[in-house]
């Protein structure tokens, strides 16, 4: 049945290439409407409890539509520096899709004139933290910006020209808020996902160029990735599906599968065409010999990444998903166009085998001698050495610095660190509660004493493990009332005092809002400012802490904001990377189990796959490296991936056993067959990941870093490993009934 499958897409293969690159072409148009999600929420899965409170705070208050412009003025509390101040203010404001601005200047009923007041003291204390640098030098401009989709022009335009004024003001200032950090991180990754496929694409070509010499063979892996490509991202479009942050690396994984996949037979089609076959012949063995490595190589590539939607992190769920459905598509591509772009126009000559290649031979032999004779001495050295890695795995920690996802020189980066030195630091969390109507100064009272309680009682460990104050800095109504008492307020009834402010001072409509959802409920804010640069396990507290104390003061108090959603996305990722490396062994083993219908086959070719993972994860404890999305990916992708060559090296292996050959004669027999085309497969894999050290974004690095070593790991395993533990099974009878059955 297979070699009647193989010769019909031989005998229809320009009818199947003609179809393969029309369909192409035609889904072009439909792949480029492919976007981002660049919400926050899209990290998430739609029922996180976490989500509630956080949409809660947006309908309410609007969320942290904010942009905040901060710069450095030694002049900031004299005359000529709130002039520059005023200036910058009013420009900003003027923006289009900015609703309005404020700062030092903005103060209500009296402007800057309050600078010059009793107030003033009184005025400084409440705008630290945010208008205000605790050094009295350090200005900030918040700017507050329409819905997203709903201003007059693109979020972009707006980011970009509030960042070109802020830099004509002062070429030292900075632009931060979660709007910028959104925009820019998507900004990054989409010019990193075009770079990354070309220069994976590019490195990839040229290793087929310096293997294989074979300008062809770089044409066949070319076309398929890019069919892959546009066929997935046209039916992800076609579908309302939308690219999440780790999903720059679509174009990138696409060239590495397939080039990956072709390698193989590349290798097999050459040895076939130097054994003396013709074109036609020589595609024929190696098809027939390949197809079914190949189908259970896509499979299981797909069982990898599939794993990876049981993920909660909405951008690891995606893509998962994406790539599962890359790696099918890899697979119609392959079989579409393969049989057509090798033999259209094939001459009958082939390149001879290169000197290296003899010398891979060699040494590929010398493997197979030493599985051979020393067994147990090899089996002693890999244990202890998978031991010692493994040891390192409880050490791991995770990094919850969403701004260490980018290169430390970027300008995100630097815009963070700014506000985490200047403003006194840059996570942003509030505390929300409904309270009764009308308010009262009862109330009032009840809020500044929970105030005073957070700003006193919680407490974190800082680098030499004293208690410090884990917050820099707390807002709320109160602080504004207090204000406003000494503006000819108090015998304004505090109804109307409330309705003033909010009208004058854009700041207390941030603090008091009303839920539509809940029948204009009021609510109150408390608006907290935390070090971003911290341990999880101290954010962690913190975070604990605000929500107990908080709910002593308002029971049905919620504790939200991006410093909440980050540190707990994080940790997320790393508690899913046991499961989906969990679910990526569970699904691998039962597509190895319908490959060989062998319980002990399938298990065997787990192990060499599963441990240089661990080894690589235990490394990371070791050397200190923080879990990030990219490195919580590379468990379930790495399995997936590197079992290809275990499914190549055991469809070899148990064919020769069922021919006669001895255990021995089988794996050298395979090393010299298979074990070529494992080595140019994986040396292409582990080309095209290392394109992804040059990304811009920090997970992206890891990834590519950790899978390039996962996947040399792999080739050990499936060269040592893989034979040595075939020896200790291996039952002539059982795996010839196994091969046969196949």
């Amino acid at each position: 049945m297979l070699q009647r499958l193989v010769d019909l897409l031989l005998a229809w293969r320009l009818p199947l290439l003609i179809v393969g690159l029309l369909v192409t072409v035609v889904a072009v148009p439909a792949s480029r409407h492919l976007e981002f999600n660049r919400s926050i929420e899209a990290m998430f899965a739609p029922d996180d409890p976490l989500l509630d409170p956080y949409r809660r705070l947006k309908r309410i208050f609007g969320g942290d539509e904010i942009a905040l412009a901060a710069y450095v003025d030694p002049q900031l509390l004299e005359p000529p520096g709130l002039d520059r101040l005023e200036h910058l203010t009013n420009e900003l404001a003027a923006v289009p899709g900015v609703i309005t601005a404020f700062s030092l200047t903005s103060s209500p009923v009296l402007g800057k004139g309050i600078l010059d007041s009793p107030l003033r003291e009184k005025f400084l204390r409440l705008c630290e933290g945010y208008t205000l640098g605790p050094d009295h030098q350090t200005a900030g401009v918040a700017c507050l910006l329409t819905p997203l989709g709903s201003g007059p022009v693109p979020r972009r335009e707006t980011i970009d020209q509030l960042r070109a004024i802020i830099h004509a003001h002062d070429p030292t200032g900075v632009l931060t808020g979660e709007p910028v950090l959104v925009l820019d991180g998507f900004r990054h990754l989409e010019t990193d996902g075009r770079r990354l496929g070309i220069t994976s694409t590019a490195l990839l070509m040229l290793v087929i160029v310096v293997c294989f010499r074979s300008v062809r063979w770089v044409v066949v892996p070319t076309v398929v990735m890019l069919a892959t490509l546009v066929w997935t991202q046209a039916l992800l479009a076609t579908t309302g599906f939308r690219l999440s942050m780790v999903s720059s690396m679509l174009w990138a994984l696409v060239t590495v599968i397939c080039v990956g996949t072709v390698t193989h037979v590349i290798v097999g089609y050459g040895d076939a065409r130097r054994a003396g076959l013709g074109s036609l012949a020589a595609l024929r063995a190696a098809a027939v010999a390949l197809a079914m490595p190949i189908f259970w190589s896509c499979a299981t590539d797909a069982a990898g990444f599939g794993s990876l939607m049981l993920a909660r992190v909405g951008p690891v769920h995606d893509f998962g998903a994406m790539m599962a459905l890359a790696s099918l598509m890899a697979l119609v591509a392959m079989a579409m166009l393969i049989p057509g772009l090798a033999l259209v126009g094939a001459r009958d000559d082939w390149p001879a085998a290169p000197a290296r290649d003899t010398t891979m031979n060699r040494g590929l032999a010398a493997v197979a001698r030493l599985i051979e004779q020393r067994p147990r001495r090899l089996a002693l050295v890999l244990g202890i050495a998978v031991a010692a890695a493994l040891a390192g795995i409880p050490r791991l920690r995770v990094e919850t610095d969403f701004t260490k996802n980018f290169r430390s020189g970027s300008p995100l980066v630097e815009a963070y660190a700014f506000v985490e030195s200047r403003l006194g630091g840059a996570g942003l969390l509030d505390v929300i509660f409904p309270v009764p109507e009308p308010l009262d100064a009862e109330m009032i009272d009840r809020v500044a004493r929970l105030q005073q309680r957070l700003q006193s009682e919680v407490t974190v460990r800082d680098a030499q493990g004293e208690q410090v104050p884990g917050l820099t800095k707390t807002l709320s109504l109160a602080d504004v009332l207090d204000l406003g008492s000494g503006i000819p307020l108090s015998g304004v009834p505090l109804a109307a005092q409330i309705a003033l402010l909010k009208q004058t001072m854009p700041l207390a409509r941030a603090l008091h809002g009303r839920d539509p959802s809940l029948g204009e409920r009021p609510y109150l804010r408390i608006m907290l400012r935390a070090r971003e640069r911290q341990p999880a396990e101290e954010k962690e507290s913190l975070i604990a802490q605000v929500r107990a104390i908080s709910r002593e003061a308002f029971p049905e108090a919620e504790v939200t904001g991006f410093f909440v959603l980050l540190t707990r996305m994080i940790d997320s990722v790393s508690r899913d990377q046991w499961l989906t490396f969990a679910a990526a062994t569970a699904g691998i083993f039962l597509m190895l189990l319908a490959a060989f219908r062998n319980w002990g086959v399938a298990l065997v070719a787990l192990v060499p796959n599963a441990l240089p993972i661990l080894v690589v994860t235990g490394a990371m404890g070791w050397l200190g490296l923080k879990v990030n999305m990219g490195a919580a990916m590379i468990a379930s992708v790495s399995m997936g991936l590197s079992v290809d060559s275990s499914v190549h090296y055991l469809t070899d292996f148990l064919r020769r056993r069922a021919g006669g050959a001895t255990v021995d004669e089988a794996i050298a027999q395979a090393h010299q067959q298979v074990g070529r085309a494992m080595v140019f497969s994986t040396l292409a894999l582990v080309v095209g990941f290392s394109a992804m050290c040059q990304s811009e974004f920090v997970p992206t690095i890891y990834f590519g870093a950790l899978v390039s070593l996962a996947m040399f790991g792999g080739l050990l395993g499936n060269l040592v490993l893989l034979p040595l533990l075939l020896k200790l099974i291996d039952h002539r009878g059982t795996e010839t009934q196994s091969s046969n059955n196949r």
